[in-house]
């Protein structure tokens, strides 16, 4: 399964974020291309252990247990239109090539510190993770929006 530990798919992300510009239209959802990004990058520090995710109320974080086997079963993407942390909501405007900077280095940050660098902090609404399921769904949730945006 694809995942930002491989250096070849962190790559291969960072290439398509160079695709995105200020005027790309999304497919769905609410954000502009930069407010995605900063979105993204907030979750990406999460991953690295900068940010520490906020415990998600307890009906969410027991659905989010339910549905964890169902993202991590095959390469499928995340669906449309999921909901989000309130934490990772972005609705002031960015700068683009600011936003895609930040996220391209957490990206580099990511995939340099392997399994050893990635939090150990519980996702909001997965609960613990390991390493592996971390870069798996960082891969799923970028993919994610780089589809949004049709990069």
């Amino acid at each position: 399964m694809k995942n930002l530990f491989d250096a070849t798919v962190a790559n291969q992300v960072k290439t398509r974020l160079g695709q995105l510009e200020p005027q790309s239209e999304r497919r769905w959802g609410k954000m502009t291309a930069a407010q995605m990004l900063a979105h993204c990058s907030v979750s990406m520090q999460w991953a690295v252990g900068e940010l520490v995710p906020e415990k998600g109320a307890l009906p969410a974080r027991l659905m989010g247990r339910l549905v964890k086997p169902m993202v991590f079963r095959n390469e499928d993407p995340l669906r449309k239109n999921s909901p989000t942390a309130k934490s990772l909501i972005v609705a002031d405007e960015r700068d683009l090539g600011k936003e895609r900077d930040r996220l391209s280095g957490l990206i580099d940050k990511f995939a340099a510190g392997g399994a050893a660098g990635c939090t150990r902090n519980p996702h909001s609404f997965f609960g613990r993770m390991t390493p592996e399921e971390w870069a798996i769904l960082m891969y799923k949730h970028l993919d994610h929006h780089l589809r949004q945006f049709e990069v």
